[in-house]
């Protein structure tokens, strides 16, 4: 079900956050047209090789491509035409840079006084570091959040970019919901988010217990207090634990292991959050003692929360993500076969049947010119001209 059917967003962005939240609308239904330099396109197409590396498509699914240099007055006056009829936009540059590209709030509005403008920033609108350049890791790192996950002296960073997709996603709520408000009102709304605040927003938690108690949350707080675990089994296979607070998940896990023994040395959750180092080395030394499917059918006979750990490229082969038609594929007319996610979001039971793959550059700028009435010839001159 395609709820956003009928609604246009014109993607401006680069890189992750302004081209995510424009995906995550697609998912919905909507008609993205992203907006590209024409040659070169979003920076992230040549990531790795050519002009559709895999993090160009893992941001860009559901949208079609214009390939129009907003450089040139003319290129601008295309994205102008494009606007009027548009029902959001979606930029992500440093403040003031979209002003002096013509592409302001004041000028669009004028244009068009019931488009939604999204403008994500790193820092914000305004205030001492707003004209620094932001990407994911300066978000992670200034808003507390990987110093809850990154220890000791390695420099190296673990893991996925954090910042660029919750900015995206919070970017895309607030979207949805000037649309909603639209509806009452009939005037687009600005709808502003920064890296920084999208990440502090999405650490409610830990902030939220230092604002509470005065006492900064340490890298283990969290697994402490929920009783988490992951653990190595005999064959080097990991499973992941979580009993939170009701006991009976405790209970189970002793059941499991036939370790009533744990029941009596840690008899509330209390103690189990004090002990939390010594019961996670208990808890490796037991579960480093048989194979992790021997683990599986206990964990589950007793009923204790847990998860078999899945690598990447294991997702695909777990019967539970092929249940659910995670992975989709779809034929790209000049890339092949490429491969997706499933949105995640389901109506009434259905979600899309099938995945739209990421456009090539430029491969539906005609179709989209004729959209806003440009005749052949019209396209023909915008080419000679270097515009397109």
């Amino acid at each position: 079900m395609d709820v956003l059917h009928g609604a246009r967003v014109v993607d401006l962005g680069n890189f992750i956050t302004g081209p995510y939240a424009a995906m995550l609308l697609g998912e919905l239904g909507a008609d993205v047209v992203k907006v590209e330099r024409p040659g070169t396109g979003d920076p992230f197409r040549s990531f790795k090789e050519g002009l559709y590396s895999p993090h160009f498509q893992s941001h860009n699914r559901h949208k079609r491509s214009a390939a129009i240099d907003v450089t040139k007055p003319a290129g601008l006056d295309l994205v102008y035409e494009l606007l009027r009829s548009a029902d959001v936009v979606v930029l992500n540059n440093r403040p003031g840079v979209s002003e002096r590209m013509g592409l302001g709030f004041d000028k669009l509005h004028r244009l068009n006084a019931r488009l939604i403008y999204c403008s994500i920033t790193g820092f914000g609108p305004d205030g001492p570091y707003a004209s620094r350049p932001a990407y994911d890791n300066v978000g992670q790192t200034l808003s507390g959040w990987l110093s809850l996950f990154h220890m000791g002296g390695d420099p190296r960073i673990a893991g996925p970019a954090v910042t660029d997709a919750l900015t995206g996603v919070f970017a895309c709520i607030g979207i949805l919901a000037a649309l909603v408000e639209r509806q009452h009102s009939g005037v687009g709304r600005r709808v502003e988010i920064s890296m920084l605040e999208a990440t502090l927003a999405f650490a409610t938690e830990p902030i939220g217990q230092y604002l509470a108690t005065d006492m900064p949350p340490e890298p283990f707080s969290r697994g402490a207090m929920s009783q988490a675990y992951i653990l190595a089994c005999k064959d080097g296979k990991r499973i992941g634990l979580h009993m939170s607070s009701p006991d009976k998940f405790w209970e189970g896990l002793a059941r499991a292991i036939a370790r009533p023994d744990l029941l009596q040395k840690y008899p509330n959750r209390s103690a189990r959050v004090a002990h939390y180092k010594d019961i996670a080395d208990e808890l490796s030394r037991v579960f480093a003692t048989r194979p992790r499917d021997e683990w599986v059918v206990a964990l589950e006979k007793n009923d204790v929360p847990f998860a078999t750990e899945r690598l990447i490229n294991e997702l695909q082969d777990d019967p539970q993500i092929r249940h659910l038609d995670l992975i989709r594929e779809a034929i790209h007319p000049r890339y092949g076969r490429v491969r997706g996610l499933a949105r995640p979001v389901r109506f009434d039971g259905q979600r899309e049947e099938t995945m739209r793959p990421a456009p090539d550059l430029g491969e539906h700028t005609e179709e989209i010119l004729r959209e806003i009435g440009k005749s052949a010839s019209d396209i023909a001159e915008l080419r000679r001209k270097g515009v397109l």
